[in-house]
């Protein structure tokens, strides 16, 4: 029901997105039952200690980083629907062997990683086919609302899929648990097997190289003003993400002393503020214009950071629970801004390596704070790195009022600066 008000307005008949946006919503929701369900198999079946249970998320974000920039690569060279397909199937495969080992008790930590590390390449993979793929199936005028769908499902998942997951688990045990999961990829795979929609081949060139293909696409991002600093507060915004998933647990359960139930409701703030935000984005970039929404979806919303370390007493949980809302309502609208604009600036055969080097900006600068947070919090404890937390989420208004981003605020939206490079892939034909 959700996903086909999702396509009504400007989205309305259109078929093969209608396709793409159901798979999408299968892959993500079970995507969520696996972030949940794949610790506990290690935990519960498998005895798995603290640190493997650390090396777990470890090695998925590994494999990430790994294939992040020649991800880019790859996903210029091809169509990307065949990759989307193949990488739900690849999905299948890696969840799927996971509860058949486990049925004939054959599973071991060792499998769990490489399904984790399956899974983790895979999903990178996907991300930026589908950000590359997504500027040739719908209209110019249309990427914003389909970008605001994107979002809307992703948001949704994160807001059912955990209950879901654990339902399931409680009900059949963690590895059948995972079954929904494969079948989830396996979904998505047959209905993106049937969109129409076909991508012009992209031109072989012969002189490229795997060195200067990811140069390329580094060039392209920061040789780019507007998108160098559209890369830089994203990768800022990540740090200081990850320095407060780092740092949160503790400050609610030693600090403000909240039981597992308050918990829970905290974080389903968070997840409502931002299918909130991904419902309005399309609404608000109409009305503000898409580069003005990427301004002031950070700069209206991140000063609500500093409510975090203030939350004290009996209204504690509230008080956090509003920051946080406030503050993932503001990167989920500015996420599809931005993503909207990237793609619009981006010639099509340069969208692959151009998404890469987005991610792995993204995905690099996650540890980074996630190690800061936690050690801020050791060393001065959680209420402070809170506030150094906070710091951070106000710095990021100052990055892009700072920069070429406010002065392209006051142009049309048709004078965005078009970045240079290779040919695109040709115009793409419908069937």
């Amino acid at each position: 029901m959700r996903t086909r008000r999702l396509l009504r307005g400007p989205l309305s008949g259109h078929r093969d997105f209608r396709l793409f946006l159901i798979g999408y919503a299968a892959s993500k929701t079970g995507s969520q039952i696996t972030l949940l369900a794949l610790p506990l198999v290690a935990a519960l079946e498998l005895d798995a200690s603290p640190f493997h249970l650390g090396l777990l998320t470890a090695v998925e974000t590994a494999a990430m980083l790994i294939v992040g920039l020649p991800a880019g690569v790859w996903v210029d060279k091809v169509r990307r629907l065949p990759v989307l397909v193949q990488t739900d199937v690849l999905r299948f495969v890696a969840i799927g062997s996971l509860p058949v080992a486990a049925a004939v008790d054959r599973l071991t930590l060792a499998h769990l990683y490489l399904a984790a590390a399956v899974t983790g390449a895979a999903t990178l993979l996907s991300d930026v086919a589908s950000q590359s793929f997504l500027p040739g199936l719908l209209p110019r005028d249309r990427l914003i609302a389909g970008n605001g769908a994107v979002a809307t499902v992703q948001s949704s998942a994160e807001v059912v899929g955990p209950g879901i997951g654990g339902g399931l688990v409680q009900a059949m045990g963690a590895p059948l648990a995972l079954i929904t999961d494969a079948i989830s990829y396996l979904l998505s795979a047959v209905l993106l097997l049937r969109i129409r929609f076909r991508e012009a081949a992209p031109e072989p060139a012969a002189d490229r190289t795997l060195r200067k293909d990811v140069l390329t696409g580094v060039k392209v991002v920061f040789g780019h003003p507007e998108l160098r600093v559209i890369a830089v507060t994203t990768g800022v915004s990540n740090l200081f993400t990850s320095f407060l998933l780092a740092v949160q647990t503790a400050f609610w359960t030693r600090v403000l002393g909240l039981s597992p139930l308050q918990i829970g409701l905290v974080l389903s703030a968070s997840a409502v503020g931002g299918l909130a935000g991904a419902l309005l984005a399309g609404r608000l970039a109409a009305y503000f214009g898409q580069v003005r929404l990427i301004l002031l979806s950070i700069t209206v919303t991140s000063p609500f950071a500093v409510l975090w370390p203030l939350s004290a007493g009996p209204s504690a949980p509230y008080t956090f629970a509003t920051g946080l809302a406030v503050v993932w309502f503001g990167a989920v609208t500015y996420n599809v801004a931005q993503l909207t604009f990237r793609q619009t600036v981006c010639p099509p055969g340069l969208l692959g390596r151009m998404n890469a080097t987005m991610r792995f900006v993204a995905l690099c600068a996650m540890p980074v704070g996630a190690l800061a947070g936690g050690a801020l919090a050791s060393a001065s404890g959680p209420r402070a790195a809170l506030w150094g937390c906070a710091a951070g989420f106000l710095c990021l208004p100052l990055l892009l009022l700072s920069s070429p981003l406010r002065k392209r605020s006051k142009r049309p939206a048709d004078e965005a600066t078009p970045v240079a490079g290779e040919p695109d892939h040709g115009k793409a034909r419908s069937t």
